[in-house]
């Protein structure tokens, strides 16, 4: 998959690890991302489905910390929480929301199947054991859309490796290591 990475991800990351600041940087995540998914969604069905997207995205922190203890980089445990949505995605019929074309589903599962086992996560339960007890909020789906799959915000060719494009476009198989002066309050304050 083919992800962006600059500093204020790892900005991010210190914040999820922090005590006292974790549940900001969590919510601050999480409306990021639901936000830029329904922007990727059908117009008419963006609104339907915030509230699954919210408990997804909030479920897949776990994950990323969980993935970064197991030893996976920043970029490897990112990847991990996008495949998961892209996963769930699939599962609902939102084709137009996913980052990789549904042909790539078994070949980002398998680059990191250890994991996924060890945690329950499977392509029909993306969440596995991170997955809240009460279970996400329903959104309607769409499953007519699997069979002419239409994937306009999906990059192929990328199942290979987890593949990062720095801010001035340069293309990095594993991603970057982090700098070193992570200024966590630039995106505890962040609204975007």
């Amino acid at each position: 998959m083919k992800l962006r990475q600059n500093a204020k991800h790892f900005a991010y990351r210190k914040a999820l690890e922090t005590p006292g600041i974790r549940s900001v940087a969590n919510s601050g995540l999480v409306r990021l991302h639901t936000k830029i998914f329904t922007g990727k969604a059908d117009p008419a069905r963006a609104e339907e489905r915030k509230a699954h997207l919210d408990g997804l995205f909030d479920a897949t922190m776990d994950t990323y910390l969980r993935a970064l203890q197991e030893g996976y980089s920043e970029a490897e445990a990112r990847e991990i929480t996008h495949i998961q949505a892209n996963f769930d995605f699939y599962n609902h019929g939102w084709t137009e929301m996913m980052e990789f074309p549904a042909d790539e589903l078994e070949a980002h599962y398998d680059r990191y199947g250890e994991f996924f086992e060890r945690w329950d996560v499977t392509i029909d339960e993306p969440l596995g054991q991170f997955a809240p007890p009460e279970g996400l909020p329903a959104a309607p789906s769409t499953p007519e859309r699997l069979d002419d799959p239409d994937h306009p915000h999906a990059e192929g060719g990328f199942a290979d490796d987890v593949y990062v494009e720095t801010d001035d476009g340069e293309l990095i198989v594993g991603g970057q290591d982090e700098p070193e002066d992570v200024d966590v309050s630039q995106v505890v304050t962040d609204e975007d």
